[in-house]
């Protein structure tokens, strides 16, 4: 699996990769072939393939990478791990066998799910498999897919069951290369506000005969093994946000660094770093959240439901509102140009509305709140497996997708642990911090007592739930920053005043503290940062 290092490298010297050049696809429209099969050189497809020794952090931050230098490229090109992943959970060792040879050439896969009127209603879809001798056949239109036009295989969902249901829809693995040209017939691109150059289209498939052997997992069973890709996916998918978070910051620090007031730069300006030290905390917080969903995934596979709606809930939305706060301090340059601000916030929005959008995954959430709410109550947890998804160097068992479940049966082991997590901070001695991370206890226990008796009703939710939602996606979240905090030595052994500086104006972002002292000191140390990322993944935090 390539390293984010050695994809550093690849990108630095490819001139596909220049912005100038990648700007001028996005005013045409165009779609960024060349900077894809520079991706495909590089050798990013093979770290799409789950195996043995796959590393599912390390995919995030892959994600990330290609992010933080252009959004269009890293969805066009990381939809491959969306459409394959359905096969990593439920394929047979023959599928996924075939599948990982065909990813690690570089040929794109798609994920056929949605339907035009039906938007994220997958129960609503009306793609039709019927069995056809010793297969099936497959007939209906799929749109807006990514990649609809250019993918050589689809996973495609499709009602199995005349009357529908969560039992009455199945998945099939369509190879394009093995159909008529007429059986899949791609539908025209559909053009974008942001991601321009994308292939976002669909298909049409008629008479599209496949064998048995294309069925993923048993008849019936497609929905349920989405619900459990979608846990990966969306995962995944918080990383491209930190690359925008990323892409964000670095104009920022450059805008606040190189533009002058007065006599001296935009930097010294205690606004400008209250500003900025907003913006990092947003950052960092997002950033906190994904690297603890992201080991989950590895230790606690059972809980991912919740972890994972937790983070494409939350993180796409911190970005969309960082991305909002860095205007104040970006100057013409920053804005336009080829790598500025202006494509990079249009092209973000996206984020939030792919693999389930932000009241998807709220939903999702509500539907296990009373249970969550109970565990909350309860404190249980699982301190050897909170050890090895918070510390960086620990050794955590290989992914195994088939470990997903729907529900999580032993809740949130990082919320049902705030209260002894607060206890270690408070033996740290850090008496700023420790005064947030208890403010923040008080209340995820408020939460968790406004959950008792919370049970979620048919045919929509009020508002209301939904806050319940995102205060418990808070809770997560400060529970993340301060677990990955406690576990890293390094990040405690600063001087005194900057040793839990990130940490704290996390909390008083979390907390809504807008006038937090602590982000001045953030703002300061990021904008004196020499490195490219300000990040808590060794990038000069």
């Amino acid at each position: 699996m390539i390293t984010v290092a050695a994809l550093e490298r690849a990108l630095a010297s490819d001139p596909a990769w220049r912005p100038e050049a990648l700007s001028d696809l996005d005013e045409r429209e165009e779609f960024p072939a060349d900077a894809v099969a520079a991706l495909d050189r590089a050798g990013l497809p093979q770290a799409y393939v789950i195996a043995p020794d796959f590393d599912f952090p390390g995919l995030v931050q892959l994600a990330r990478t290609v992010a933080r230098r252009d959004l269009t490229v890293a969805i066009a090109h990381g939809k491959t791990f969306l459409g394959a992943a359905s096969v990593w959970v439920a394929g047979t060792p023959e599928q996924t066998r075939a599948l990982a040879a065909r990813v690690s050439a570089g040929h794109p896969v798609c994920w056929a799910l949605t339907e035009r009127g039906h938007g994220s209603d997958l129960l609503a879809g009306e793609v039709t498999a019927v069995p056809d001798g010793d297969g099936w056949r497959l007939d209906g239109d799929k749109w807006l897919i990514n990649n609809g036009s250019r993918a050589r295989l689809g996973c495609v969902l499709a009602r199995t069951g005349p009357g529908g249901g969560g039992r009455g829809f199945s998945l099939f693995l369509l190879d394009r290369d093995r159909l008529p040209e007429q059986a899949w017939r791609p539908s025209p691109k559909v053009r974008t506000h942001g991601i321009r150059g994308a292939d976002i289209s669909g298909f049409t498939l008629r008479g599209a005969r496949v064998s048995a052997a294309e069925l993923i997992g048993a008849p019936g069973a497609g929905v349920d093994i989405v619900m459990r890709a979608l846990q990966l996916t969306r995962t995944v998918c918080a990383g491209l946000s930190l690359g925008a978070a990323d892409h964000a910051l670095a104009l920022a620090r450059r805008s606040v660094t190189a533009s002058r007031f007065r006599d001296g730069p935009l930097a010294g300006l205690p606004y400008a770093r209250r500003v900025l030290g907003r913006a990092a905390a947003i950052a960092l917080t997002a950033e906190a959240v994904t690297v603890l969903a992201g080991r989950s995934a590895h230790v606690l596979p059972g809980e991912l439901s919740v972890a994972s709606a937790v983070t494409k809930a939350f993180v796409p939305t911190s970005v969309q509102r960082l991305l909002a706060l860095v205007t104040e301090l970006l100057g013409p340059d920053e804005l336009a140009g080829p790598d500025g601000f202006e494509k990079l916030e249009r092209d973000h929005r996206i984020c939030a509305i792919f693999d389930g959008n932000t009241a998807v995954n709220r939903t999702a959430l509500l539907a296990q709140m009373p249970r969550l709410g109970r565990f909350m109550r309860r404190g249980m947890t699982d301190a050897t497996g909170l050890d090895a998804v918070a510390g960086p160097h620990a050794t955590r068992s290989p992914l195994a997708p088939g470990r997903l479940t729907l529900l999580s049966a032993t809740g949130c082991g990082p919320v049902q642990a705030l209260a002894e997590t607060v206890r270690l901070v408070r033996e740290q001695g850090e008496p700023l911090l420790t005064g947030l991370a208890e403010r923040t206890l008080v209340q995820a226990e408020t939460l968790a007592a406004d959950l008792d008796g919370f049970v979620p009703v048919s045919g929509g939710l009020p508002s209301a739930a939904f806050d319940l939602a995102r205060r418990y996606e808070r809770v997560y979240a400060a529970a993340a920053c301060l677990l990955l905090w406690l576990h890293d030595p390094a990040a405690r052994g600063g001087p005194p005043a900057r040793a839990a500086l990130w940490p704290r104006a996390c909390l008083a972002h979390l907390l809504g503290l807008t006038d937090d002292p602590s982000y001045e000191a953030l703002g300061a140390a990021a904008a004196a940062a020499t490195r490219d990322r300000f990040s808590l993944l060794g990038g000069g935090v």
